[in-house]
Order: C-alpha cells, then structure tokens, then sequence
C-alpha cells in the first residue's frame, strides 16, 4: 500500500480511483463496510483504492478539550487500513487552513485534481469542508458536476443496537469490555510498544512481567487484570516464542502504592525471556478482575495465582491470538 502525505507526492500516473473519506479510529466493522465497497468499487473499475485520512484528529486542533483519546495510533491505523485491501492512503495534516477549506475546494483539490476520482465511497454520516458545512448531498452534487459517482454505505451494526462507531469502542475499553469491543473491531484490541525496565517487582515475587514505555501505541482499557497475547512482531513467525499465552495488568500497581499507570504482560509459565528494549504488541482477550489493593505482597501473590490459571484455562490450546497479522 502506497502512503502519501501530501497532495504532492501522490504520481501523476496513479490513474483514477475509488476513493473513501474519514477518520477511521479503530477501523472498526462500520468501517470496514465502508473499505470494503471502496476496494470491490476499485476492482471492478479497475482503479486504485484509495483512503483520505487525517492526522492529528481534527477535533484534536479545533476543540482540544472534546478530542476523543485514540483507540489506534496513527502508525496502527495505517496498517490496519492496508490489511484492509486499499492500494493507497492519503494521510493529510490537519490544520486551521485546511479546516477553513470550502467542500467545492476540498473536492477539487483532493478528489478530482490529487486522485482523479472515478467513484467515492462514504458513510452516511460523513461530513467535510468548512464547519463540517458539506455532506452526502453536497458531495453527490459535486460528484454530477466532475464526473464521479458517489456511493454512500448506510450505517450497520447488530439489530436493535446502535450503529457500530469509534465511541462505542471507546466506550466499551473504559469499561474494560475487551470481548464487545473485540466483536466491534472485528479483532482484539491491542497495544503495542517498547520493553522497559519497571521496578522488577514481578520477578521478586515469582511473575516477571514485561513493561511497556509509557508512549505506548492504542488505547488503554480499564485498569485491572486481562487475559491475553503477547506478540513479538520481531520474531519469526514460526518461531513458537513469537505469539505467547499471558496474564496482563493495567493500572498503578496500588499495593505499591504506585502512581503511574503501567501495561505489563506476565508470559505465563515463563521465567526465561529476556525482552528488555523489544517492540511487543500485548493483545487483551478477557478481563479477569478489577485492579484491587491487598493489604499484604502474600496475599497479592495469592491473587495472582489464581489469575494466572485462569488465564492459563482462557487461552489453552486452540485458542489463538486474534490480532496476530503475521
């Protein structure tokens, strides 16, 4: 898949496209009906794929204060919008200039000069130019005006639900729900990151964990304990260490009385791997409890396992990581 940044890196001879709008966090089940329209579209016209998408989030440069936290960093979007199918992406820089665009010049410029748009797939609810002022019917006027067709996906989602979104997953991961948000995403949810030393507490106690740097990529879920995967995307894929069974916890470690709030993964039964300074992805299956307070490390050590087996009977055999893109 072909990335661009600007207007201007796009070649001359892409030809032209199908092309799709939107923020897309999370590339959920709402967004991959829209992607995949976007792709059939492109095949049977024999074009390219192409998502336009911003970065920062817009809300993020007109209303700070309102702007959602990210379930994906941009780096995670962009390969989840590749594993999709497109052909190309065009992540443009949101900024106060291109907010102040007009839809007719955003059309003009991104659509019809930049990708030579033969069809454009949209959501329903798409909204774009200036103060959010263009939409469906705008962008079908423009499309009758410069020759493109729209294609407009109508919302979807489980009968008698609301329609699959970004806040519904975003939603569902404050609440530590990582099972609903996973059959929103269409995936596990994961965060991805650097190994760092922690305070080696874990190993102390019996269950080294593996801490990831505080700049971590995706979401994090509700502070508790989780079963889950941690994968190493710099391992072989056939090597069996790669995707590995684990007992995860989030939050400030209160026993400690710690204050920063930490992702750390205990590779079940596994004392022997040295992960310091590698990018791993730690992948949430199932929230086993809440993060709690004991009054005693024994009794802590306790707890913990208990969690361990029942993590162990989560993820027996058979049981295979579902974000895994090996």
């Amino acid at each position: 898949m072909q990335r661009w940044r600007t207007l201007e890196q796009i070649p001359d001879d892409l030809g032209r496209c199908v092309v799709t709008l939107g923020n897309f966090d999370g590339v959920h089940r709402g967004h991959r009906a829209v992607l995949d329209r976007c792709v059939s579209r492109a095949r049977e016209e024999g074009g390219a794929a192409v998502a336009v998408t911003f970065d920062p989030h817009p809300l993020a440069v007109l209303r700070p204060e309102a702007a959602p936290a990210l379930i994906t960093s941009t780096a995670q979007r962009l390969d989840l919008l590749e594993h999709a199918g497109l052909d190309g992406v065009l992540l443009m820089e949101f900024t106060w200039e291109l907010a102040s665009w007009s839809p007719e010049r955003f059309v003009q410029e991104v659509f019809v000069d930049a990708l030579h748009a033969c069809a454009v797939v949209v959501g329903a609810d798409t909204r774009f130019g200036v103060k959010n002022s263009g939409d469906v019917q705008t962008l079908a006027a423009l499309g009758e005006q410069h020759g493109f067709d729209v294609v407009v996906v109508e919302d979807v989602g489980e009968e008698q639900t609301a329609r699959w979104s970004s806040s519904q997953v975003r939603t569902l991961l404050a609440e530590g729900e990582v099972g609903q948000a996973a059959e929103l995403l269409a995936r596990a949810h994961t965060v991805g990151g650097v190994v760092v030393h922690g305070h080696h507490r874990g190993r102390e106690i019996g269950y080294p964990t593996a801490n990831l740097a505080q700049d971590s990529d995706g979401l994090v879920p509700a502070d508790g304990v989780y079963a889950g995967w941690l994968l190493r995307p710099e391992v072989e894929a056939s090597d069996p260490d790669a995707v590995l069974p684990a007992a995860i916890s989030v939050g400030t470690n209160p026993t400690f009385a710690g204050v920063e709030r930490t992702v750390e993964a205990y590779v079940l039964d596994r004392d022997d791997l040295d992960l310091y300074d590698e990018h791993v992805v730690v992948e949430f299956v199932e929230r086993l409890r809440p993060m709690l307070r004991f009054d005693s490390v024994d009794d802590l050590i306790a707890r913990m396992a208990e969690d361990v087996d029942r993590a162990r009977a989560l993820l027996a055999p058979g049981r295979e990581a579902r974000a895994s893109r090996r």
